[in-house]
């Protein structure tokens, strides 16, 4: 088990609240106690939460998207084979002094922006994300079944015989999801893209098309020095030079 105490001094630690605008559906595969298909995840209190292990991919996707386009040369997740170092198939040059994290002449390896705050098969994370737990009681929030039907695509009709459930919160009640995000060591232009990455989710969970899951964020004042926005920068500088 990882305790943040016994982490590295310069662990900084950052509360983040999701407000959730409708209703949320975050489906917990092989639960049991509903009567829904797709039960809401809980914890072991029974309160709803948002899993950090689902906002950190999601968080990290949106990061990617917007360290490319800023014109830095990023890997493509989660396939570690065409992740750093491996990069397999990628032919962008990644071979530059702001990917390499060691002095040491032995390690001549190279990672990308994202690769340094959220890590890779062989570069461990500078971000830890708490699960997302919501602050109302268990008690005080109804059990909310929604039907459903799956739809053949190529038809454009019902299919027979799928009909299906789901659990979701209470609608319209601005649920408040509140956690931590962790950063250790973190390299300076980690704030600006996590605060950026963090403004691109709009909606979290599933039936996002059907008006689920939207949400928006009370987020920290993360410290952002003019240096990181500078760096950040320089995506497009190094790239007219090319």
């Amino acid at each position: 088990m990882i305790k943040l105490q016994e982490l590295s001094n310069s662990l900084q630690t950052y509360p983040i609240t999701a407000v959730i605008d409708t209703a949320l559906c975050i489906g917990a595969g092989g639960s049991s106690g509903s009567l829904a298909d797709k039960p809401i995840v809980r914890n072991a209190e029974d309160n709803l939460l948002i899993p950090g292990s689902q906002l950190k991919g999601r968080l990290r996707h949106e990061c990617e998207k917007i360290a490319r386009g800023l014109k830095w040369p990023i890997c493509y997740s989660p396939n570690p084979q065409t992740m750093c170092p491996q990069r397999a198939g990628l032919k962008e040059n990644f071979a530059r002094a702001e990917y390499k994290i060691s002095e040491s002449e032995e390690d001549k390896h190279h990672h990308c922006l994202i690769c340094q705050i959220f890590g890779n098969p062989v570069l461990p994370a500078r971000i830890i994300l708490d699960d997302l737990i919501c602050e109302e009681e268990p008690d005080n929030l109804p059990e909310v079944i929604r039907p459903g039907v799956t739809i053949n695509r190529r038809r454009r009709t019902a299919e027979e015989d799928k009909l299906y459930f789901l659990e979701t919160s209470p609608a319209n009640i601005q649920l408040k999801f509140t956690g931590n995000i962790y950063l250790s060591n973190a390299p300076s232009y980690a704030a600006p893209l996590i605060l950026a990455g963090l403004r691109h989710i709009n909606a979290l969970g599933g039936s996002k098309s059907a008006g689920l899951g939207w949400l928006h964020w009370e987020l920290p004042t993360l410290p952002v020095e003019q240096a990181a926005w500078d760096f950040l920068a320089k995506g497009f500088e190094n790239n007219e030079e090319n």
